[in-house]
């Protein structure tokens, strides 16, 4: 469960930003770190004329939203972005260092030889489709449903497709050692409701001319009518597979079986070819995801012919190979992929692309050179001592909660305490010397790393956990909360301003950091987070009253949320981002007390005028800023557990009372909701 989506971004605050972004190769400037104001935070990006009660999105800073303009090549825009910006600018200094090398050794000739590959666009032009002639071929010869299942297995570690998506994780009922998990999977739009609900008639039309187009590019027969074939072939998946707010119960997620199971329930689906070319043979047990969904996509494929399968395999392989092929194809899923679903109007430079192509390879190897350079050792120190604060602050918190029974306050306790903290980097790195890399070949670079990463989770199963491992890479910003291990994780990338100044005051860092890390804690005791325990174990550790009573708190706030409409026609869906909501209104909370409690009993200092709440607030409402396209918003409503940006403002604030406080709100505001019915969940 993470913080942010990598396309939820927050706005630029104000002048008083220090400017920074890519250098020239060779160029040493602009890699520094931002700063906000004199004490962390920018006045003159607030608009005043908006009132705190009516709109605190604006009120916060509405001026430096209304001076944000959206790069042509993003979907969104603003400090959080601006800070991935600063990020791959530096891994740019570090790989085309790497790159530009005499003799390099080790993981920096890797790094050096995927960027070479990837920029070296004579010969990848010069390739064109070529590198997908071995892969086209093997589909083409799949002329049977077990074949074509086989190399379904096969997509583990290529660029093929699956209908069921096999991963390897910690085992939710037995958190000691990892299991094969299998979840559905088969389509190629961002959620299913863009092919069943009529709102998105215009990108599923896009989405078709772009099948034929991509059919087309590879010479697949009959292009139109397989485009037709594809669309009819996914919407029924579509309409087997659940909906995204029912896929975020752990419990009905957890469904137990062996492959011997899956042949029973889906006897229309060839899985023994399926796993042997996995590599998943041999397991004795296997976790089932969306169990009813299973035999409905199974009778799809059983039911759909053979040259349909062919078809949507050769698409599918081609779209996910798409980036690493010459221009035609990479400008024909930029046209779909980008700008129909996101409204992003260019495509990103090339040497941006290549930096992502190393972070999506050598993800680690790269972050292990980025945190030796800008990383310093007190950031983390001061990190430490927040997060204590802030799992102090959620102690009492959850010793007041009214909806708790003694029992689940005990549970809930022994889980806050056992939470571990990650912050920075990881103390173990990835090992990448069995990677083959080839400064000739990116197709194939990118296909044996997808290959080597396969590899390297389905080696798990039947070894130790890794409580070392990391889901995030340290040049990432954003921040997670996993259920199985019981911790939270905070890559270096995001511990920089607006977010975390060591410098900043104090009010402001508890209301951007302090919020960010209320929120992943609180992760721990939401309506996901009651299904895991102390130890990961997955089950229910609240009574039936505990549930009654939080359940009627939650859906006061779902409710709140249900009204919200970003975009018109399309609405903010209440039970898909219950658990984030919640975490933001509990990390907002834990957040102002951990900060009240570091004042140590002293008064806040007053500064410009305003008082330490204010200012706390005022950070969180200008952390949360950032402008975007109405196509991604679209897509985010339709896809992500995450509120627009706004909302996670004007949406969470009404159900804080000290927010009416600091701000003396007063009924008549727009954004009032009165005391009884505002949700009171911590």
């Amino acid at each position: 469960m993470a913080w942010v989506h990598k396309v939820q971004l927050t706005a630029v605050l104000g002048a008083t930003l220090l400017a920074f972004g890519c250098r020239p190769a060779g160029d040493q400037t602009n890699l520094a770190a931002p700063r906000y104001g004199t004490w962390g935070m920018s006045l003159p990006g607030m608009d005043k004329s908006a009132g705190p009660g009516d709109d605190f999105f604006r009120y916060s800073a509405g001026k430096a939203f209304d001076d944000l303009k959206i790069p042509a090549d993003r979907a969104s825009w603003g400090p959080a972005e601006q800070l991935t910006e600063l990020s791959d600018a530096r891994l740019r200094a570090i790989i085309e260092d790497a790159s530009h090398a005499w003799m390099p050794k080790g993981e920096q000739a890797q790094v050096g030889a995927v960027y070479n590959s990837f920029m070296d666009e004579k010969r990848v032009e010069d390739l064109d489709a070529k590198p997908l002639a071995g892969d086209l071929a093997k589909v083409r010869a799949a002329d049977t449903r077990p074949k074509l299942a086989a190399v379904m297995g096969e997509g583990l570690g290529s660029y093929y497709g699956m209908l069921f998506a096999p991963f390897v994780g910690i085992d939710q009922r037995a958190p000691d050692h990892y299991v094969t998990y299998i979840n559905s999977d088969g389509l190629d739009l961002p959620d299913r409701d863009y092919y069943l609900d009529p709102k998105h008639a215009d990108d599923l039309k896009a989405y078709r001319a772009y099948i034929v187009r991509t059919l087309t590019m590879v010479g697949w027969a009959e292009p139109e009518k397989n485009a037709d074939n594809i669309i009819a072939y996914e919407t029924r998946i579509a309409q087997a597979t659940w909906p995204r707010e029912q896929r975020r119960d752990d419990i009905k997620m957890y469904n137990a079986s062996t492959p011997q199971d899956l042949n029973t329930l889906t006897a229309d689906f060839p899985w023994a070819d399926f796993l042997r070319a996995a590599r998943l043979d041999g397991q004795q047990k296997v976790v089932l995801g969306e169990l009813s969904s299973f035999p409905a996509i199974a009778k799809a494929f059983a039911e759909t012919d053979i040259p349909t399968l062919q078809a949507w395999q050769a698409f599918t392989m081609t779209d996910q190979a798409s980036p690493y092929l010459s221009k035609r194809f990479v400008d024909s899923r930029f046209e779909f992929r980008n700008k129909t679903l996101n409204g992003i109007q260019e495509l990103r430079p090339r040497y941006k692309r290549g930096v992502a192509a190393v972070n999506m390879t050598l993800g680690e190897a790269v972050g292990r050179l980025y945190v030796a350079k800008y990383f310093p050792p007190e950031s983390k120190a001061k990190m430490v001592t927040l997060v204590n604060n802030l799992k102090s602050a959620l102690k009492t918190r959850l010793q007041n909660a009214s909806w708790m029974a003694p029992e689940t306050r005990i549970e809930a306790q022994r889980k806050l305490e056992a939470i571990n903290v990650k912050i920075g980097y990881p103390d173990k790195w990835r090992d990448y010397s069995a990677l083959r890399i080839d400064a000739r070949d990116l197709y194939g670079n990118v296909r044996r790393s997808l290959a080597f990463e396969w590899d390297y989770q389905r080696n798990k199963l039947g070894k130790p956990i890794d409580r070392l491992e990391w889901g995030m890479t340290p040049q990432t910003v954003n921040a997670y909360y996993d259920s199985t291990l019981n911790e939270v994780v905070f890559p270096a990338a995001i511990l920089q301003p607006p977010y975390f100044d060591p410098d900043a005051d104090l009010a402001v860092n508890y209301g951007s950091i302090g919020a960010v890390i209320g929120h992943e804690i609180t992760h721990g005791f939401d309506d996901q987070g009651r299904h895991s325990d102390a130890t990961g174990l997955l089950r229910d550790w609240w009574t039936p009253e505990d549930s009654k009573r939080y359940d009627a708190q939650a859906s006061i706030l779902g409710a709140q949320f249900n009204a919200y409409e970003p975009v018109p026609g399309h609405k903010i869906n209440g039970g898909l981002t219950m658990g984030e909501n919640i975490a933001d209104l509990g990390g907002i909370l834990i957040a102002l007390d951990a900060y009240h409690a570091a004042l140590g009993g002293k008064p806040a200092p007053v500064i410009d005028g305003l008082t330490g709440d204010q200012r706390f607030f005022l950070a969180y409402g200008q952390s949360w800023l950032d402008k975007k396209r109405d196509a991604a918003i679209i897509q985010q409503l339709a896809s992500d557990p995450h509120s627009p940006d706004a909302y996670r403002v004007n949406g969470t604030l009404p159900n804080v009372d000290a927010w009416y406080t600091a701000f003396n709100i007063q009924p008549g505001g727009k954004m009032f909701i009165a005391p009884e019915k505002r949700a009171h969940i911590w």
